[in-house]
């Protein structure tokens, strides 16, 4: 059955005063086709549980102009955003970056100012955000967590579609890990992302598994998916930016993301974990929040693992969208950066 979803969502606390009237006439509603369709109305208030910061971000969010864009003008405009947003974590969380490869593929190895002798053998592997298709976050997902946890953060440049889909980056980070083996004990090795990087961290250990390599000694999934066959109620109802905007519900039979997949098939156990066998995975952290589009996916993704025996823990916020934790002017990131950091910290070495 065929399970496409339209959805109206009115925000009064939100809405500009020209508008009002629109919200006191506006009422929850929801009606349904004989097909599956929702037809949905919500007036949604603004959420009570997040900092003053937090209900500011929301509020410019209502603002944004975001519309289609080229490959080309996604990649200019995530480049301009990357660089400033890597400014700023720099400022807030200090850190020594060196630019150079491990196995042949680019990295950024990320040293925090001060390091415990005790942190000296350890090293994080971070897989950056941006759809597969751009970079949106290597120094901005590596520098607060080698900060915060002053540890080591390699940074990982891996290759990106359309021009190279899967499995390239797979390949990459395998090649990344590798060469960290040489120098240090996989129980002093953490692979961590958000968004396709959190994805692309579940693939690789999917994949670590099938070579038999010995595995990392923990994930962290931030805001990710475990299955390319199927979409989401959250990628049905959320933006980027959660509320605001315009979702785009797709339905099973027009698959998005199809330039990574290219011509895998969607049910490949390393492409989507949740048809691998996950038995053994290390402890696992996932990070989300219930406006994020890929909520839907990294809880499926959650279940998954417990399904299996893996020590998996599930955290999720409140009223924030997709990759909340780049924005550094929010108490809610300082949280859950320094929950990423410490449950990665905790779990090397051991």
């Amino acid at each position: 059955m065929s399970s496409r979803l339209r959805t109206v969502l009115v925000i009064p606390a939100l809405l500009g005063a020209s508008i009002l009237a629109t919200v006191v006439v506006a009422q929850n509603a929801a009606t349904f086709d004989p097909d599956g369709t929702a037809h949905i109305t919500r007036v949604v208030p603004e959420p009570a549980l997040v900092s003053k910061e937090a209900r500011a971000w929301l509020d410019s969010l209502t603002h944004a102009n975001r519309g289609p864009e080229t490959l080309a003008q996604r990649r200019e405009s995530t480049d301009r955003w990357r660089v400033a947003d890597s400014a700023e974590a720099l400022k807030h969380y200090p850190v020594l970056i060196r630019s150079t490869t491990r196995g042949e593929v680019p990295v950024d190895v990320i040293t925090p100012l001060q390091m415990p002798p005790e942190n000296r053998n350890r090293v994080f592997i971070n897989l950056h955000g941006g759809g597969f298709n751009a970079d949106s976050g290597s120094r901005i997902e590596g520098d607060p967590i080698a900060n915060l946890a002053r540890t080591e953060v390699v940074s990982v440049y891996y290759r990106l579609a359309p021009e190279h889909p899967f499995p390239a980056a797979v390949d990459d980070v395998v090649a990344v890990y590798k060469a960290l083996l040489k120098t240090h004990t996989p129980n002093n090795i953490a692979i961590y992302g958000t968004s396709a990087g959190a994805i692309l961290t579940c693939e690789v250990a999917v994949r670590l598994k099938q070579l038999q390599l010995p595995l990392p000694a923990a994930l962290g999934v931030f805001s990710g998916l475990g299955d390319f066959s199927h979409v989401s109620d959250s990628r049905q109802l959320f933006t980027l930016d959660g509320l605001p905007g315009i979702p785009q519900p797709t339905a099973d039979d027009n698959l998005p993301d199809a330039q990574y997949v290219g011509s895998t098939s969607r049910r490949d156990p390393v492409l989507s974990p949740a048809f691998a066998d996950l038995r053994g995975l290390p402890p696992t952290l996932l990070v989300t929040s219930t406006r994020d589009m890929l909520l839907g996916d990294t809880t499926t993704l959650h279940r998954a693992l417990l399904r299996q025996g893996v020590d998996a823990r599930l955290v999720v916020f409140e009223a924030l969208p997709h990759a909340f934790w780049y924005h550094f002017e929010l108490p809610e990131t300082r949280e859950a950066l320094e929950l990423m950091a410490h449950f990665l910290g905790g779990a090397v070495g051991h």
